[in-house]
């Protein structure tokens, strides 16, 4: 059954990856969190969209004046507070908020990141002080792209533009400055079977979801029989083999 984007992502609502077990190895030095440090400073103001259940705000985040994580998922939400309430952090906070209907104020954040989430770059771009910088990490096209060749399905399986020129396009045509666009190549390996279908009962990976067309987008269940087909023929001594396809995004505001 076809149902809306908010609807979808709300019935996922478990972005935590903590209980998978498996190992990355990266062939590109673009490191996202990396980037957001390059940036940073003690009276900076991050403003963090889709932000789950906050953990990798709360872990991976450098320390700044203000941090702002935002998820239109009110489980996640609920999540993340529970999650600032145990760290004890007070420069943190998480709301709700729908990245494409943003209610931020404008020209007051230093930085905006977003990691494998949907944006409206001509909103961020408001919300933005001038001299600030735009991050994005995001999962393209081709990610797990033999995976979705053996199913015939997946996310933006039927998209004819990569999501991460979709974007690109985007925050170029939102009026930023200096838009790199960096591919970001990573090899996973998941211990066991039960691992790899862990990641994909909690990720989009094999459903209709489209961003060309994003108004309705449909769960579906794996087939058993194609995916153990996949585990024989990618299983491998270091793990079940998942080549993953990421992307990079920077971009400054004048």
């Amino acid at each position: 059954m076809k149902i809306s984007e908010h609807d979808y992502y709300s019935k996922l609502a478990n972005w935590t990856f903590d209980d998978i077990n498996f190992e990355s190895e990266i062939y590109t030095n673009w490191i996202y969190e990396d980037e957001i440090k390059k940036h940073t400073n003690s009276n900076s103001k991050i403003l963090d969209l889709g932000t789950a259940d906050g953990m990798k705000v709360l872990k991976r985040f450098p320390e700044c004046a203000e941090i702002v994580g935002t998820d239109f998922s009110e489980q996640m939400i609920e999540s993340a507070n529970r999650n600032l309430a145990i760290s004890g952090k007070n420069n943190i906070t998480f709301r709700v908020m729908d990245n494409l209907n943003m209610n931020t104020p404008d020209d007051y954040f230093d930085i905006v990141t977003a990691r494998h989430t949907v944006t409206d770059p001509k909103q961020i771009y408001k919300t933005l002080k001038s001299g600030g910088y735009l991050i994005i990490r995001g999962v393209d096209k081709l990610d797990c792209w033999q995976l979705k060749k053996i199913f015939g399905r997946g996310q933006a399986y039927n998209d004819t533009k990569p999501i991460s020129l979709i974007d690109y396009e985007a925050v170029i045509d939102a009026g930023f400055k200096d838009v790199e666009l960096i591919p970001l190549h990573v090899v996973e390996y998941y211990k066991t079977k039960e691992d790899l279908l862990a990641l994909l009962v909690k990720t989009p990976i094999l459903d209709e979801v489209s961003e060309e067309n994003n108004n309705e987008y449909e769960r579906i269940a794996i087939e058993p029989n194609i995916f153990n087909k996949y585990v024989a023929e990618n299983t491998t001594p270091k793990g079940i083999k998942l080549i993953r396809r990421y992307y990079g995004i920077t971009a400054f505001k004048k």
